[in-house]
């Protein structure tokens, strides 16, 4: 199911809209850093990838948070039914290539979907996009280095929100995530925003 364009004034962001839609400069950015001990060694122990399990906590954070679903596109709010998480793809030319998962509330359903698309991403070199029916939460993982912080660009086209990582880090026993959290502020307010990064350490330290 496609996309439908809403009335704001019918929403939550009825004001936001009014207020950030046309302003030179509408994206936040949170900076965080999260516990991802649980999620290193669930992900060892059941040989799984860690940026796949991140995607799929951030999905399910998402899940949760009905401002997830609206998202301003170019003068329009649209709602969605569904969320996808995009993530980055090392393709077979050297180059990367972009890669839209479903989100679904079945790990092993996402993990495979996740597999068998970024696999096909690699190998092509072709972009995997569904934003036309599902709120795309941009993320990429930077594992070359680690990072204290990251800005994502303000294009004006690409509102999605998005999240940026590098490598964890280890202090003693834990391990350690700083992440960037950008979104656009007719979409989401901080309350909502700092709800979901919350959300995302609970889902992590949930995860068995």
């Amino acid at each position: 199911m496609t996309a439908k364009e809403v009335d704001p004034k019918q929403t939550s962001r009825g004001a936001a809209y009014d207020l950030w839609m046309q302003a030179p400069n509408p994206m936040v950015t949170f900076l965080k850093t999260l516990d991802v001990t649980n999620l290193v060694r669930v992900g060892r122990k059941r040989g799984l990838k860690f940026n796949m399990l991140m995607d799929w906590c951030i999905g399910k954070a998402a899940a949760g948070i009905d401002e997830f679903y609206l998202l301003p596109v170019g003068q329009k709010l649209l709602r969605y039914d569904s969320l996808a998480v995009n993530t980055i793809v090392r393709n077979r030319a050297g180059g990367v290539s972009s890669c839209d998962i479903r989100f679904s509330e079945d790990l092993r359903a996402f993990t495979e979907e996740y597999l068998a698309c970024t696999a096909q991403s690699a190998e092509t070199g072709r972009d995997r996009d569904l934003s036309t029916d599902h709120m795309v939460i941009g993320t990429s993982a930077i594992t070359e280095t680690e990072l204290d912080g990251a800005v994502g660009m303000n294009s004006g086209v690409f509102n999605n929100p998005f999240l940026i990582w590098g490598r964890y880090r280890k202090k003693l026993f834990r391990y350690h995530l700083p992440l960037s959290f950008q979104f656009h502020h007719t979409q989401m307010d901080g309350a909502q925003a700092g709800l979901f990064l919350e959300t995302l350490q609970r889902e992590m330290d949930a995860l068995i």
